[in-house]
């Protein structure tokens, strides 16, 4: 009874000191959205929703959907279209953390939903956002656990799920480390769908106590015909020259990237390089024009790309979603956010595009989806960024493109059907019980 009593005052006593450390927080947070403001002016935007303070009335009943970023909110895309089949006439709440969520989300609402700002994850705010919108139930998207908005939940008894629900070994080791804070979260979780076998052991480890193996929402991302057309259009203008796509590459990768390009055997193919982050587009240019290579952005086209792009040497893709042009564009991409130990991107977008994609070895965000387009023959795997560069120009310059890019949609169409699976146990674990 006493080591019950003390394990379950341990546990408060990691949230109180959690809360006491985001309380104090609470200046400097927002000082920081104010400032990235200043080059995503959306971040600034309803400021008062970030501490759970809302200018308007809002309906009770909807069914909350979280997707913090740009990735999560496509990837909610799917989920969204099933659910408003599985579960008519519900209306939806979407919240964000980042501008370009918010930005993307915006495509996904329609009457009656509501769309906000994730409160920070002090008690008042998340007790207040409660208070206001008085969902049904959260759906959670991939990896959101926040304590306290999470113990709110359960103290109202909102059903709270976890979707494309993903943890690499990486963070499970940390999570480890903070296990009296967040196993209670983890524990408070009605469910998580998870993407492979390993994420669902490793949510289990961590406390879930009910997970299934759902897979992966972007497999059911549909690329936009139009987007695919309009990379198409790019491609006629660089006068047939093999592109090579650098795809939502990561601060460290743009500068070994173009050192590596330097070696590249003239005349080279075409280098398209596409950060992730859009508060960056202008240091990736200064980059590139700094590496002495010449320079055309996507910002400054208008339509299509003018006559001097074609024969520049390096494209930026300082333009927010666009991707599926840019792969329909590319003979072959490499993977950003692989080639330092960051995880990797998202790769399921490029093959659906039926671009061939080369990764470096930091793959363990979307670690089944590699190795699963890897024996697909829909990617290659190289050691170094030069080894990167090396293989993606081998491929450009030859026919093994058209072959992998076959490779690729076939892999893409092959793992389809989690929003519809996802979208069934949403409604299940929503519905009053009998």
């Amino acid at each position: 009874m006493r080591s019950f009593a003390t394990f379950r005052m341990t546990r408060r006593a990691a949230r109180a000191a959690y809360s006491l450390l985001l309380r104090s927080g609470l200046p400097l947070y927002l000082l920081r959205v104010l400032r990235r403001g200043r080059s995503e002016p959306l971040y600034a935007t309803a400021i008062g929703e970030r501490v759970g303070r809302y200018r308007s009335a809002a309906k009770p009943g909807a069914l909350w959907i979280h997707a913090v970023s740009l990735g999560e909110t496509r990837a909610a895309g799917p989920l969204i279209d099933a659910l408003r089949q599985a579960m008519p006439g519900r209306a939806l709440l979407v919240t964000h953390g980042t501008a370009t969520g918010r930005n993307a989300g915006q495509s996904l609402l329609k009457d009656g939903d509501a769309q906000a700002w994730l409160p920070f994850d002090t008690p008042g705010a998340v007790r207040r956002f409660f208070d206001h919108f008085a969902p049904i139930a959260g759906v959670l998207m991939e990896t959101e656990i926040w304590p306290n908005l999470l113990a709110e939940a359960q103290l109202r008894g909102v059903p709270m799920l976890l979707a494309n629900a993903r943890m690499s070994e990486r963070s499970r080791r940390r999570g480890r480390r903070v296990d009296a804070l967040l196993r209670p979260a983890f524990e408070s979780l009605s469910a998580a769908f998870a993407q492979t076998e390993a994420d669902a052991a490793r949510l289990r480890d961590a406390g879930v106590h009910q997970v299934s193996v759902e897979g992966n929402l972007k497999f059911d991302l549909t690329p936009d015909p139009g987007l695919i057309a309009l990379g198409r259009r790019w491609k006629a203008a660089t006068a047939d020259r093999p592109v090579v796509l650098a795809a939502i590459t990561r601060e460290g990768e743009e500068a070994s990237l173009l050192a590596a390009w330097h070696g590249v055997t003239l005349p080279r193919p075409l280098l398209v390089v596409v950060p992730r982050h859009p508060q960056r587009f202008e240091a990736v240019a200064e980059l590139v024009s700094g590496a002495g290579f010449t320079l055309s952005r996507r910002s400054g086209w208008g339509g299509a790309p003018p006559d001097m792009a074609a024969s520049a040497d390096v494209w930026v893709g300082d333009s927010m979603l666009e991707m599926p042009a840019w792969y329909s564009l590319a003979d072959v991409a490499l993977l950003g956010g692989s080639f330092e130990p960051l995880g990797g991107q998202n790769l399921i977008e490029a093959a659906a595009c039926g671009c061939t994609i080369v990764m470096g070895p930091h793959t363990f965000n979307f670690a089944q989806a590699a190795e699963l387009a890897l024996a697909a023959g829909a990617a290659l795997r190289v050691g170094t960024m030069a080894e990167g560069v090396s293989r993606a120009v081998a491929v450009a310059l030859g026919d093994e493109h058209r072959r992998r890019a076959e490779a690729a949609l076939a892999f893409a169409a092959a793992h389809r059907g989690a929003a519809v699976r996802m979208a069934a146990l949403v409604r299940r674990a929503t519905m009053p019980a009998a």
